[in-house]
């Protein structure tokens, strides 16, 4: 029997592998005690017992003295044959107890999708699977469902998982009845169609926007998020740079209106003429400056390989999301429109930076990319910016 103890801030993890027979009970009980002791106060503890074999009457004993000394308590993956033990023994009642997930492989299947929080594939004509960047917690999966569904009761047209499955070390979500293709390969495959599209993703735009997120709903406030995200990159950027940032954050105005924040047109499916959203991981509510600012950032202005992330030439989506806006748009004043874009240009100055935050593991060279952009995007047009950012209360709901 081998144990293995991990934390992440102030929960642990106790991973067990092998057979927690009786010879073993005893011996394995004393190197959990003294492998917790050394962790000091944690406020849970999570049993991983996705290698867990065997478990006789002294292990369950072990997992009962645990979950008697710690609040919270789960057991996880456990596998089917340690599960029915659990179950009849009552455990099932007392604790939280989860099965071991479903296992997939994507080996060979078309990449539909790609970005900082994971890698979207297509597994046949109507499933397809979100696979969590590595380091991705179960928390983090689960969080994300429950935007989903909560945004699709507020109206969001969005696909809902239901089934959770691990690709290896990762974490995924299976999204089935989805015969449908990007945005993004609509129109690289038909450009001569592009107003269409453009219409529907303004419009996608525009149905979010009308949605008033009520006080009582989960979905969290996206500029505290934002802010978050930005004091992050004191990793990699100076105190000035990051205040300089959180500058134009902060001009951004309150607001109540449903916001996907990674709205760009791969995460758009288009299903019988209709568009569905895929990536829940970022919603949030406030200001549709907000969202038009990251969806710019991608669209327009993004920092790494654009063919490959947004899936199309960058001029087709750049000519796709100057008609989208305009629709957007479609009725103001030319003046009120020139002044709203700007508005968005400096807004997504941030995102260009911000999504750096998703993860401590992007590669050395995108990283070193977006600190060279700094100067050119933000710090050499400081004075416009914060000039914009003057007009931002302008923009109201």
């Amino acid at each position: 029997m081998e144990i293995k103890v991990t934390t992440d801030k102030n929960m642990a993890t106790l991973k067990l592998c092998g057979r927690l027979d009786t010879a073993a009970a005893a011996q394995t009980s004393a190197e959990i005690d003294a492998a917790l002791k050394t962790l000091g106060t944690i406020e849970g503890l999570t049993v991983d017992a996705d290698e867990l074999t065997y478990i006789s009457s002294s292990g369950l004993r072990i997992l009962l003295s645990l979950a008697k000394r710690y609040r919270n308590f789960k057991i996880a993956e456990v596998c089917p044959e340690v599960y029915n033990v659990l179950e009849m023994t009552g455990f099932t009642k007392m604790m939280s107890v989860s099965k071991a997930l479903r296992r997939m492989s994507v080996e060979g299947c078309k990449v539909i999708g790609a970005g900082g929080v994971g890698t979207v594939y297509r597994i046949d004509g109507d499933t397809i699977i979100k696979v969590f960047r590595e380091g991705t917690s179960m928390d983090e999966v689960q969080t994300e469902i429950t935007m989903s569904k909560e945004a699709f009761v507020l109206g969001m047209p969005t696909a809902i998982s239901f089934d959770i499955v691990k690709v290896g070390s990762q974490y995924g979500l299976v999204y089935e009845l989805l015969d449908a293709d990007t945005l993004s390969a609509c129109v690289r495959r038909e450009p001569e169609k592009i107003d269409d599209f453009a219409r529907l993703y303004a419009g996608l735009f525009r149905q979010l926007h009308s949605i008033e997120v009520p006080q009582s709903s989960s979905v969290p406030k996206a500029l505290d998020r934002e802010r978050q995200q930005v004091r992050h990159l004191l990793r990699y950027f100076s105190q000035e740079d990051v205040d300089l940032m959180l500058q134009i954050i902060n001009a951004v105005p309150e607001g109540n209106r449903l916001l996907h924040l990674d709205l760009q047109t791969k995460n758009a499916m288009v299903q019988r003429g209709e568009l569905m959203l895929i990536d829940m991981g970022e919603i949030g509510y406030g200001h549709p400056i907000l969202d038009l600012g990251h969806a710019y950032s991608a669209m327009v202005t993004l920092v790494g390989d654009y063919e490959k992330i947004i899936g199309m030439p960058k001029e087709l989506g750049t000519a796709l999301w100057e008609r989208a806006i305009n629709y957007y748009f479609e009725g103001l004043p030319e003046e009120t429109i020139a002044r709203r874009k700007a508005q968005i240009e400096v807004v997504s100055c941030v995102r260009n930076f911000s999504w750096l935050a998703l993860s401590d593991s992007f590669p050395e060279e995108v990283v070193n990319q977006c600190k060279s952009l700094f100067a050119e995007r933000i710090a050499n047009r400081r004075d416009y910016i914060l000039e914009v950012c003057k007009t931002l209360d302008d923009w109201t709901l």
